[in-house]
């Protein structure tokens, strides 16, 4: 039988339309992802390496606190003018996809405090499988899930899951502890992704997310 859906239509997709970027404007990547799935660490990696090379910022999104920025400002990935947090004050999601004027604001700011930057990294709050970035805040996202929640996680797709322009699957090494099957994750994200790129990677083996910073990479070297 087929599923059954609260709006009574199959669920369809129509590929966002994506922000005018001017020239000499930063590149915006969002990075978003549930609860622990490695979203900060992943910010910090992707910070110490290419801070010698960029001019680079941060913001992050927390519902009550500026953990996330706290923790960035701890371990010294960017010196403490580059990084930001918002405090969204309810479900992130809220404040990268439905009113991003707080995330805007802060992003002014930061380009006022730091001219001349070549990147700014928006990081959502954890969130679950339906959050999604705002084309209006972001020029790409990144989404990323972990093995600890199960090999499943792939095939029940979502708008991150599925569309986001590059998909990390996180934390491979703990995929014998958890019992997942890294390559059900890889065969399943290639069916719901289709030509949309995805890696699969280990912080802890490779703290320079490599396959991460390639695509990066990638990014920005596309004129605007």
């Amino acid at each position: 039988m087929p599923p059954h859906l609260l709006d009574g239509e199959p669920h369809t997709h129509v590929d966002r339309p994506r922000r005018v970027r001017q020239p000499g404007e930063p590149l915006r990547i969002g990075i978003g992802g549930p609860v622990g799935s490695g979203k900060t660490a992943l910010v910090a990696a992707l910070c110490r390496q290419l801070r010698d090379e960029l001019s680079l910022a941060v913001l992050t999104n927390d519902i009550y606190t500026t953990e996330d920025a706290d923790f960035l400002r701890r371990n010294a990935v960017l010196s403490d003018e580059r990084i930001t947090a918002v405090q969204t004050g309810g479900c992130p999601h809220t404040a990268i996809r439905d009113d991003i004027t707080a995330n805007l604001d802060a992003i002014d700011d930061l380009i006022a405090g730091n001219p001349r930057l070549d990147l700014i990294l928006v990081e959502s709050g954890g969130d679950n499988l339906t959050a999604t970035f705002s084309s209006g805040l972001i020029d790409v996202q990144i989404f990323v899930i972990d093995v600890a929640g199960g090999d499943k996680v792939p095939r029940k797709g979502g708008p991150g899951v599925t569309f986001s322009d590059l998909l990390v699957i996180n934390k491979t090494d703990l995929a014998p502890m958890v019992g997942a099957d890294l390559d059900v994750m890889r065969r399943d994200a290639a069916k719901v992704r289709g030509e949309r790129p995805f890696v699969l990677i280990s912080l802890t083996q490779d703290p320079a997310a490599t396959l991460v910073l390639d695509w990066v990479h990638q990014q920005l070297a596309v004129a605007v």
